[in-house]
């Protein structure tokens, strides 16, 4: 498969412990990666893994929807809410200590907010248009 070429053992085993609708939305921004940026395999590696940290708050989208929405207007959200609005944090920490390149982790880390100083601005717009299909 697409993914599985461009994972080690350790990262896929990440991967594919995500719940479908996740692994689904990260292929589709991967091959999106893909057809923009052929050849660029680091950049379809952040598509593939940039939401990794959600599969450890184990919420489903009600859960993700009501921690969105608590979070929008400032109230405070339970734990396993929180840790659902921290996933980049959660899955970058994870990335970086499997040893995966720092676009991949920074990705993980900021997709939601601004882009690290360091990353090309063409690159970071190819991302997250990626993640908004």
């Amino acid at each position: 498969m697409f993914a599985s070429g461009l994972l080690s053992s350790d990262e896929a085993e990440v991967f594919w412990s995500q719940p479908v609708p996740d692994l689904a939305h990260a292929v589709r921004s991967a091959q999106s990666v893909a057809e923009v940026a052929p050849g660029r395999h680091d950049l379809a590696r952040a598509a593939l893994l940039h939401d990794v940290g959600k599969r450890l708050s184990g919420t489903g989208i009600i859960r993700r929807s009501t921690a969105t929405a608590l979070s929008l207007v400032r109230l405070p959200t339970p734990q396993r809410m929180t840790s659902y609005l921290e996933h980049g944090r959660l899955g970058a920490e994870e990335l970086e200590a499997l040893g995966c390149e720092d676009l991949v982790v920074q990705f993980a880390r900021h997709h939601h907010g601004i882009k690290p100083a360091h990353i090309a601005t063409d690159d970071w717009g190819v991302l997250l248009e990626a993640d908004a299909e």
